[in-house]
């Protein structure tokens, strides 16, 4: 069991730890890719249904998938960037366009992920791990008609995502907050650790 909370006034929730068996990620690499306290959305979706769905609730609370994405720099400092993740049948993945933040997970790997701002609360969602590079050509077809398809207004095509790098997300922590609205002085945290 993990015990995670804040100080005064704020409220905690209990969270199991669960132990993870790795598996290949759906036409995104292999399990040899991974490490022990790392697993596919996939894998968190099935442990954990509620963070899974509170999350993509998060993340696609206005249509798209919005976050801001932290990598590390080559001197070890934070970068942080908005991104646009994105979620299917197969995991949480994102395109991301010719940049430092590419650079820094091809070189590294390793990310934080956090949900765009609510509204009308301080609802957010978190994850933390590291990713890989998809090199399978069909999801990445799938995810570039998902992404299209997202962004209809836009005018999107393929060639507009030749370029782009697409990198599979995968979540070693993850921290779901719950208020009542902005102020609420006793927000509820749900973390979860993919393994102790």
């Amino acid at each position: 069991m993990v015990v995670e909370g804040g100080g005064p006034g704020q409220g905690f929730l209990v969270s199991s730890e669960v132990p993870v068996q790795l598996a290949p990620a759906s036409g995104a690499g292999d399990a040899s890719t991974m490490s022990a306290d790392e697993t596919t959305w996939n894998q968190l979706s099935e442990m954990r249904p509620d963070l899974a769905q509170a999350g993509r609730g998060l993340l696609y609370q206005y249509g798209v998938g919005l976050a801001f994405l932290a990598t590390v720099r080559s001197d070890g400092g934070p970068r942080l960037h908005p991104m646009c993740p994105l979620i299917n049948e197969h995991g949480l993945f994102a395109f991301i366009v010719p940049s430092p933040k590419r650079d820094d997970l091809l070189r590294d790997g390793r990310f934080a992920l956090h949900s765009f701002p609510a509204d009308d609360n301080e609802d957010a969602f978190y994850i933390a791990g590291r990713t890989r590079e998809v090199a399978d050509q069909g999801l990445r077809t799938a995810l570039e008609d998902q992404f299209i398809g997202e962004r209809k207004s836009l005018s999107l095509d393929r060639l507009s995502l030749s370029d782009h790098v697409l990198f599979e997300f995968l979540p070693s922590t993850c921290l779901l907050t719950r208020t009542t609205g902005h102020g609420d002085d006793r927000p509820v945290h749900d973390v979860w650790h993919a393994s102790s």
